[in-house]
């Protein structure tokens, strides 16, 4: 039965992050600690264990949906190398910093996070009166023949990176929680061009954050195995729902989720 709700979990964290361009792990880390205490006789995984367990699976996701996402022909390649620049010495850096928590102040900061990110989608169109003059301007046409104009500078552009991927490592959530918002709010990034392009800076990023949580000894293999089916499904569901969705809707769904575990996070964490 742990095996099936594994399997689910990984189609339902697949398909929202890849959708989404979360990666997954803000359904994956609060779901793996709480489904590793129903394990008989096993002590239930720790907030560390939880984060680098997250992250191989989002490898997972975030591949399977890059491969999806690039036959659409959505992916700005160069904004998401430049943003991998950023996150790859961040992702370091948030394995490292996970040994700072333990599992209730893990909890809490985590639910503060999402709830941050929850006001900052909700109140984005505050700032679509102030129209940022960015240093580089991105000109990009998806598989529809649609053309996309944003923009960003490269400073801000590492500086945010590196933030999330200081955050992505150290919560285990892939980055997509934090980056998408940001490429929304403050760069101009379509939905859809935003949740593509996230997922293959997420791809990059989760390798070499999970790398340091291997080395960490972080990772709980047969987790790793029950739930890895579900997230490549799950990868390409989302990458198919994408087409059918419009970039508003995207958007609600993106705040309803962050919400909800935000709360759950808090709960228990306090409790």
């Amino acid at each position: 039965m742990l095996w099936i709700l594994l399997f689910l979990v990984g189609i339902f964290a697949g398909t929202f992050g890849s959708l989404l361009g979360l990666g997954g792990g803000v359904i994956l880390v609060p779901s793996l600690l709480f489904l590793s205490s129903l394990i008989p006789g096993s002590p239930a995984i720790t907030p560390q264990q939880a984060v680098g367990t997250s992250l191989i699976l989002i490898i997972i996701t975030s591949l399977s949906s890059v491969v999806g996402y690039a036959k659409k022909k959505r992916i700005d390649y160069r904004s998401a190398f430049l943003f991998f620049m950023g996150s790859a010495p961040g992702a370091i850096l948030g394995a490292w910093l996970t040994k700072f928590f333990d599992g209730d102040s893990f909890n809490i900061y985590f639910g503060l996070f999402l709830i941050f990110m929850f006001f900052l989608l909700v109140y984005r169109n505050k700032f679509k009166a102030r129209s940022i003059q960015w240093k580089i301007q991105r000109n990009f046409t998806d598989d529809q023949g649609v053309e996309y104009t944003y923009g960003y500078s490269p400073i801000p552009a590492f500086l945010i990176a590196l933030l999330v991927g200081t955050l992505s490592s150290l919560f285990g959530i892939g980055g997509g929680a934090l980056l998408v918002p940001f490429m929304l709010v403050f760069f101009g990034f379509p939905p859809h061009i935003a949740a593509a392009t996230s997922m293959m800076n997420i791809l990059l990023s989760s390798i070499v954050g999970s790398g340091m949580h291997i080395t960490l000894g972080h990772i709980i293999w047969p987790l790793v195995l029950a739930t890895a089916p579900g997230s490549w499904i799950g990868g390409k569901l989302g990458v198919m729902l994408s087409s059918k969705l419009s970039g508003n809707r995207i958007e609600w769904i993106l705040r309803v989720v962050l919400l909800l575990f935000a709360l759950r996070m808090l709960w228990q964490g306090v409790m």
